[in-house]
């Protein structure tokens, strides 16, 4: 398994040596296979995927693998079946030669929704935190990204990267299982760093934000998307019990909060570029991901509410720099 041999080098030559060395021994086969009981059976899933060239490849304005005409005499039915062997699907939407792989997320609606109001990322170094499966590193290739390294804990995720991996083959774009835990502190090598959907299941936000902070270089930029509630500055919402049927949701702050406590953070230039309340087109369940979703989680008689009575997910993103 040499899926991480090229990240180390590119560590090493971003003055972050220690790390890729540290790397080395968190990543290696024996460990993995110790730590995952299931990484034996998603290797052999993965090997089990055909050999195909992709006469093209996508990734500016979606993630397009190959085509039909690339997969020959390769049954499509079986090759289907093979990619739901990584089930459930999440984050995309992709077109792999010609299949399109309808996720949980229209992650890409997301993507359309910070874009405008991000700094260019031609020629940055990126971190995505809690990336998934790599769809938005995807598109930040897409968008002219010099290296993309997603983190990500869920194996399975990190698994599905690997079979969109197998094809592209993109030296650039690396998305390793660990959480932001594992990273070392203050790195501050990173020209942007994302965090999308994390920081309500943080129990301490704000060193998460401090986590955020240490990663990115001096004048990096900070792009989060978060669950918040309306309210003002001094409202922060704790679910006494599950959110949405969530068990790991802890703090829910308003716009105004939260920027509070990037500033409290000692992040400059804080803005909230967007905030959009989920809907049923956006997040559901699929023949990708045939678990429950969002028409589960909402009150069947008030969509304004969750199963529990709470208020629906909203969600913005907000900018900001390290100073």
């Amino acid at each position: 398994m040499k899926f991480y041999e090229s990240l180390y080098p590119q560590l090493a030559a971003m003055g972050q040596e220690r790390w890729a060395e540290q790397l080395r021994t968190t990543l290696s086969e024996e460990l993995l296979l110790k730590r995952y009981g299931d990484m034996a059976g998603w290797l052999s899933a993965l090997q089990a995927l055909p050999e195909i060239r992709p006469s093209r490849i996508t990734l500016q304005d979606k993630v397009t693998i190959g085509s039909s005409a690339d997969l020959g005499d390769i049954n499509r039915a079986e090759l289907i079946a093979r990619l739901q062997a990584f089930h459930p699907w999440r984050k995309g939407p992709y077109n792999f030669f010609g299949i399109e792989i309808d996720t949980e997320w229209r992650s890409d609606w997301k993507w359309e929704r910070l874009l405008p109001h991000i700094q260019p990322l031609a020629g940055r170094r990126v971190l995505d935190v809690g990336c998934g499966n790599g769809y938005h590193g995807w598109r930040m290739r897409g968008a002219g990204a010099e290296f993309v390294l997603g983190i990500e804990p869920f194996l399975v995720s990190v698994m599905q990267f690997q079979v969109m991996q197998r094809y592209l083959s993109d030296p650039q774009h690396h998305v390793i299982p660990i959480g932001i835990e594992d990273v070392p502190a203050d790195l501050a090598c990173f020209d942007s760093v994302f965090s999308m959907g994390v920081l309500y299941h943080r129990r301490s936000p704000l060193d998460h934000l401090f986590e955020l902070k240490g990663c990115l270089r001096p004048g990096g930029e900070l792009i989060l998307e978060t669950l918040i509630v309306e309210g003002d500055q001094e409202t922060i919402f704790m679910p006494p019990g599950r959110y949405a049927k969530m068990r790991n949701v802890w703090f829910l702050p308003s716009s105004a909060a939260l920027i509070l406590w990037l500033q409290r953070c000692g992040f400059t230039e804080i803005a909230c570029v967007n905030a959009t309340r989920t809907s049923l087109d956006e997040q559901r369940s699929t023949e990708w991901m045939r678990f429950e979703s969002l028409a589960d989680f909402l009150d069947p008689d008030d969509a304004e509410k969750t199963i529990e009575g709470n208020p629906a997910p909203l969600r913005a993103i907000f900018t900001a720099t390290r100073p």
